[in-house]
């Protein structure tokens, strides 16, 4: 079972590479961490896959040990956004008003505390269900759903109450 579950895992990782990276920068806001985030739960990951219990459950069981590793990490470090570079990089692109819009979205969220981060990010931005982000915040799924709700109406005061 454990090298199946291993494959698995292996496959899963290099599918999702860029999405696992994304998670790590929005805890750590700073590519080294990021990356040194997903190394981390990689190896941890594949020092403990004998604890995955079902194949299945791989996306999950690897997203938790991402999220904690990318808290454990952004506790630990202090790092700054180069507002220059963006600025440049707004400059030359030509989705800037895009840009500008996500830039925004990504702060907005940054302020939230990290349960409601959490839960925000693998619900809109990774697209897991409820039930998936339960079992990956070790929360059940009213807790989840309360967080989502908070997350939710503290992004819409954020933005003047807009829409999201």
């Amino acid at each position: 079972m454990a090298h199946a579950a291993q494959n698995v895992l292996i496959e899963y990782i290099k599918e999702n590479q860029d999405k696992l990276y994304r998670i790590a920068y929005t805890y750590t806001k700073n590519q080294e961490a990021a990356l040194d985030v997903v190394q981390e739960a990689i190896t941890k990951s594949l020092e403990n896959i004998g604890r995955l219990r079902n194949e299945e459950y791989v996306k999950t069981w690897f997203y938790r040990i991402l999220i904690n590793e990318a808290i454990k990490a952004s506790k630990s470090i202090k790092y700054f956004v180069d507002y220059d570079t963006v600025q440049s990089e707004l400059r030359t692109s030509s989705h800037e008003e895009q840009l500008v819009e996500n830039i925004d979205m990504y702060t907005i969220i940054q302020k939230l505390n990290k349960k409601l981060k959490t839960v925000i990010i693998l619900r809109f931005f990774e697209n897991l269900k409820i039930e998936e982000i339960a079992y990956i915040t070790k929360t059940n799924s009213n807790t989840v759903k309360s967080r989502l709700y908070k997350g939710i109406e503290e992004i819409k005061k954020s933005i003047g109450g807009r829409s999201i």
